[in-house]
């Protein structure tokens, strides 16, 4: 048998990564459908609520693109919907007039505490077991 390469294991390791986060975005994708939310969907509803952990608290758009795995554009997309759903609201920022304010709605607030469960159950069979 031969011996791997440290080489050949770094790449073993990123692809048991990747598979990993394929597996675990496909659950949660899959458990929160029915909620009429995808992975990311939720990943910005789970970040505003941290965020801003009162009603009518705000997060400038800005501070969420670097913590979701979308592109400004993308995430603004995802924000327009979440707004058209009634979850999210968005407002100019008065100070600096490019900027964008979201917050929660109650509504927003509410699905995302009834679905929270569903996606840490999700994270903690799938990063606690990630070859199951």
């Amino acid at each position: 048998m031969a011996v791997k390469t440290a080489e050949a294991r770094l790449e073993d390791r990123w692809r048991d990564i990747l598979s990993v986060h394929a597996r675990t975005m496909c659950e949660i994708d899959r458990v929160l459908h029915p909620h009429g939310l995808g992975a990311s969907d939720f990943e910005v509803l789970d970040l505003l609520a941290t965020e801003t952990p009162a009603d009518g608290d705000q997060c400038r758009v800005q501070n969420l693109v670097g913590r979701v795995h979308l592109s400004q554009s993308a995430l603004s997309r995802l924000i327009g919907r979440l707004e058209k759903d009634g979850l999210v609201e968005r407002s100019v920022c008065v100070e600096d007039r490019r900027g964008v304010w979201v917050a929660l709605t109650a509504k927003g607030r509410a699905l995302h505490a009834e679905v929270q469960p569903l996606q840490r159950a999700v994270l903690q069979r799938t990063l606690e077991h990630p070859a199951g």
